[in-house]
């Protein structure tokens, strides 16, 4: 679907009367129509504060096991799920930030993992950058317009520098969720 890169947008497209897709419509969801909270993405548990990786598929491999502990689902559905999504286009938004994410039939509820590096990774992320922070997210295959709702919502909580600053200085698991459940300060909100 493209890139969210700190956008807080859905996707639909335009066309012209005879149904030939002109191009993609950016809707920004800043009203109440997304009140999604990574509360309700992510749970305590789902947090791994100092994860000691060197490479984008040993991240991936570690981030699908933590999510295979919270949801039950097997790691390597996880791992499988979420390589075809890189073969895409890397989840490597800039900024040392990565929302790897996939859908799975067995997934019940769309649901989240975050990962905050020991030390930042070669990611290929749209800017170049290393990557330290990633937030993994799991959909039902059915989620539809919920899954842009969620990768929306993570992207508008870390593209905030102030927000991204103090996940970066802390390896306390409890501190990181708090962080990432709070709502959004007025300078996100914008």
């Amino acid at each position: 679907m493209g890139h969210l890169a700190g956008l807080d947008a859905e996707f639909s497209c335009r066309s012209f009367p005879c149904g030939t897709l002109l191009a993609p419509k950016i809707v920004f969801l800043t009203g109440p129509r997304n009140n999604m909270s990574l509360k309700d993405l992510l749970n305590p548990d789902a947090i791994l504060p100092s994860l000691k990786v060197t490479s984008k598929k040993a991240a991936l491999q570690e981030i699908s096991e933590k999510a295979a502990q919270v949801s039950g689902i097997p790691a390597r559905e996880i791992f499988d799920a979420l390589l075809q999504r890189e073969r895409l286009g890397s989840t490597g938004v800039g900024n040392g930030i990565a929302i790897p994410h996939g859908k799975l039939a067995k997934a019940g509820r769309i649901f989240g993992v975050f990962a905050r590096l020991e030390r930042p990774i070669e990611y290929e992320a749209l800017d170049g950058a290393p990557v330290d922070l990633i937030f993994l997210l799991i959909a039902p295959e059915t989620a539809g317009a919920d899954h842009l709702k969620a990768l929306a919502r993570t992207a508008r909580i870390l593209r905030d520098p102030v927000t991204t600053a103090k996940l970066r200085a802390t390896r306390d698991a409890a501190a990181l969720y708090t962080m990432l459940i709070q709502p959004p300060s007025s300078q996100n909100a914008a």
